[in-house]
């Protein structure tokens, strides 16, 4: 099993970077467009949004965190790095003028960072706390409603029980590192969290274990009810499946079951609410969901960003919203994160082209 994870890093870790952006095979419900917004963003990962039309995006491999301004009409007017050397710096917040990252074990903060894009400030060390592995040791990171700084820590492998060290678990720190707190644990892989406008409830996406076949486990979709509660890793599988060594003597009854089973080995990364205009009525409150796409599945899965309708704490319906990066089992992208811009259009990062595209609306 741990030679075969090692083995998935390593496919991971070398991207097959298309010639240009896959844009004649993707698809889109009516009215909805789909087009480059840069393609000079190598490996990107977590975008953020500024407070001066300014997008933040992290990268894994690359080590770099990128800063994309753009015009009042949405077009990009200039990429530039405002960070390199970093180790895997995925997750990218800004708070209070400041640009949070993460690089493994550390989180680091760039000051007053918009106004220094030209001449970026030397990072500031917050924490140097967080454990070193690398094996799902890249970090999406974000701040809450409640000003605290959300920080997952995965399971350092594709299966094991290492809870009380501090692995699988959410955990959240005021902007100057202290006072952590854990959220949720139970977790192997989140990539991915927002928060619901209408309730502040935390979502989040949580990566299943690989080698229990093509269609075991599910990825999932959970939602966050109550501080410290368990999520079932990596004793319980997808809420209702008992792992074949860990789960002996555990109940899945005894663990939180996720909203949603988004499918086996579909790699579910960065999501978030769409609470945007421009999109019709029903995508407003609906999740939207960036799907790396499989490794090691015989058929591939994943490669595409799906909606998710709510009703309530319930799923309405689980339905594609950009399909097309896999087809007849050849990849031409993989959608790493999504981030709503201000005028409601949807930027979608694509880590294997090393670009974002931006999705706009227009009522056919």
């Amino acid at each position: 099993m741990r030679s075969a994870f090692v083995l998935g890093l390593a496919l991971l870790a070398a991207p097959a970077f298309a010639a240009t952006p896959p844009l004649g095979s993707l698809k889109l419900p009516p009215g909805f467009q789909i087009a480059v917004w840069t393609d000079q963003v190598p490996d990107a990962r977590e975008m953020a949004l500024g407070a001066k039309n300014t997008v933040f995006v992290g990268s894994r491999d690359a080590g770099k965190v990128f800063a994309v301004t753009y015009a009042a009409d949405g077009k990009v007017d200039k990429v530039r790095t405002v960070a390199s050397g970093l180790q895997l710096p995925v997750g990218v917040a800004f708070h209070g003028g400041d640009l949070y990252v993460s690089a493994i074990s550390r989180i680091y903060v760039f000051r007053d960072i918009e106004n220094h894009l030209d001449a970026p400030p030397k990072p500031e060390l917050v924490t140097d706390k967080l454990h070193a592995e690398t094996a799902h040791g890249w970090k999406f990171i974000a701040f809450g409603p409640d000003n605290k700084l959300y920080v997952p820590v995965g399971a350092p492998c594709n299966i094991c029980d290492r809870g009380d060290e501090g692995f699988a678990q959410l955990l959240r720190m005021n902007p100057d590192g202290s006072g952590v707190e854990t959220v949720a644990r139970g977790i192997r892989n989140t990539v991915g969290f927002d928060w619901r406008p209408t309730d502040k409830s935390l979502w989040f996406t949580d990566n299943g274990r690989d080698m229990l076949g093509d269609d075991m486990p599910s990825d999932e979709l959970n939602h966050v009810t109550k501080p410290g509660e368990h999520f079932g890793y990596p004793y319980c599988h997808q809420g209702d499946t008992l792992d074949p060594e860990f789960g002996k003597g555990k109940n899945c009854k005894d663990f939180t079951p996720p909203v949603l089973k988004l499918g086996a080995h579909v790699a579910a990364l960065g999501m978030r609410f769409y609470n945007g205009k421009q999109f019709p009525a029903a995508y407003h409150g609906a999740l939207i969901v960036a799907e790396h796409g499989s490794w090691n599945r015989t058929a591939k899965s994943g490669y595409r960003v799906m909606s998710v309708r709510l009703n309530g704490n319930k799923v309405a319906s689980y339905e594609p919203f950009v399909e097309g990066f896999l087809v007849d089992e050849k990849v031409s992208g993989r959608p790493a994160d999504v981030q709503p811009l201000p005028d409601g259009s949807l930027l979608i990062s694509d880590d294997d082209n090393g670009a974002i595209y931006r999705v706009t609306y227009k009522k056919p």
